[in-house]
């Protein structure tokens, strides 16, 4: 595994993301209301979907890829350029588009095309490895998934710039599908068939075929559904959504055998999962509404477009909270052991679960959670001030998470003295 700075720089910038999102999303609730491809709504989802989940996956994804292959990454320098890179195209991004200012746009641009090259570059060798499972093909796939995020991103980008490719709304809509489910979605998808069975101590009889399923149809039908939304081809796009249903349907098939073969009894966790995959169903009826309703009336289609999009993100943020707090006490815990921290703040042996007030925890799981429900009404319905709600909800859950899963490590770095055998060690 990579130093923990590594994960938990990625970790910490992405819970300043989503302060950031939330205050855009209060900034920008009346231009949501009247014109959901506004500028400054724009702004609001780069916020989200790249310096909040794209940056947290991004550490998920530097953490977890040498665990699955059993191999290390080709460079530690590689991973912090990443991450310096990532953290200036995710921020310039949406701030230019926001103060429609070229410059910035095109130097964020830049940035993160080169933190997305980085990145395939740093994954290339441990994804290499043969035989490692559906894990390793689903985080192959979403690797191509952010290349062509990025490909489409610079298009966007130049478009700005002074309409290079004169390019169709659907054209950013047809990004915005690639980046949440052939990117963020199908990382998820494929990491959680490693983090489901070891979080809920499941396991599963048999071939897991429904994880497969998932995979494969996320991957086919996001290409599909993106395409033919990108280009007009007709029926490609229903039809790539049919198959891209069928994936994330095996994908909440997969969770709910492992939530039946569970050993550990229900917890918080286990509650962020549950209702992370709610989110997804949400995601689908809006979708398929907005469908039905975009050749009618048209501002109420692209309303349940947006609130669909908010719901299919709200899936990705509510999992990866939720699996924040098992990963970055994991981390944590790894550092202070490493530096001799044997024993929490009551005297005896340093547990995972000491590591962050659970009272906190729980807030966080209600903050999340309303945040995503009040974007979705927001949007969907044209609220501006339950758009604003959801801004401020958001803004909170940033915040909260970041100083529940660091101030206890520090406190304890700071307050405890390494043991004898720790100094042995």
């Amino acid at each position: 595994m990579p130093p923990p700075s590594v994960p938990l720089a990625f970790f910490v910038a992405a819970a300043a993301g989503l302060v950031a999102c939330g205050i855009a999303w209060i900034w920008a609730r009346n231009w949501a209301a009247l014109d959901p491809s506004a500028d400054p709504v724009v702004a609001a989802v780069h916020f989200g979907v790249l310096a909040a989940l794209s940056t947290g996956v991004l550490g998920a994804a530097h953490q977890f890829t040498p665990v699955i292959t059993g191999r290390a990454l080709r460079s530690v320098v590689l991973a912090r350029a990443t991450f310096v890179c990532w953290l200036v195209g995710a921020w310039l991004l949406p701030i230019g588009v926001a103060t429609e200012g070229r410059a910035v746009t095109g130097v964020g641009g830049a940035a993160a095309g080169v933190a997305v090259v980085l990145l395939a570059l740093n994954l290339s060798g441990p994804l290499a490895q043969r035989g490692k499972g559906t894990p390793v093909t689903a985080l192959r796939l979403a690797l191509i998934g952010a290349i062509a995020t990025c490909f489409l991103g610079v298009a966007f980008v130049g478009d700005r710039q002074g309409h290079w490719f004169d390019l169709s709304p659907h054209v950013d809509l047809a990004m915005g599908i690639v980046g949440l489910l052939g990117w963020l979605g199908l990382t998820y998808v494929g990491v959680a068939e490693k983090l489901w069975p070891m979080f809920m101590l499941a396991h599963l009889p048999g071939r897991r075929r429904a994880g497969r399923v998932a995979v494969w149809s996320v991957a086919v039908g996001t290409t599909a559904f993106a395409s033919g939304l990108a280009f007009g081809v007709a029926g490609l796009d229903w039809a790539g959504a049919a198959v891209l249903s069928v994936g994330l349907g095996a994908h909440l098939v997969s969770l709910a055998l492992y939530v039946a073969h569970r050993r550990r009894r229900a917890d918080l966790h286990l509650a962020f999962v549950v209702t992370a995959a709610a989110w997804l169903v949400v995601g689908a009826g809006l979708g398929l509404a907005a469908g039905l309703e975009l050749p009618h009336r048209y501002h109420l289609g692209v309303a349940l477009s947006a609130g669909a999009l908010a719901a299919v993100a709200g899936w990705l943020l509510e999992a990866l909270v939720g699996h924040a707090h098992k990963v970055v006490p994991f981390i944590a815990w790894s550092a202070l052991r490493a530096r001799g921290v044997a024993t929490g703040s009551s005297g005896k042996p340093l547990l995972f679960a000491d590591l962050y007030d659970h009272t906190w925890a729980r807030i966080t799981y209600v903050l999340v959670t309303a945040g995503i429900l009040a974007l979705c009404v927001g949007l969907s319905a044209s609220r501006p001030v339950v758009t604003a709600v959801a801004g401020v909800l958001l803004a909170l859950t940033g915040i909260v998470v970041a100083l529940n899963l660091s101030l206890r490590p520090v406190r304890l770095v700071a307050t405890s003295s390494p043991t004898p055998t720790d100094r042995g060690q």
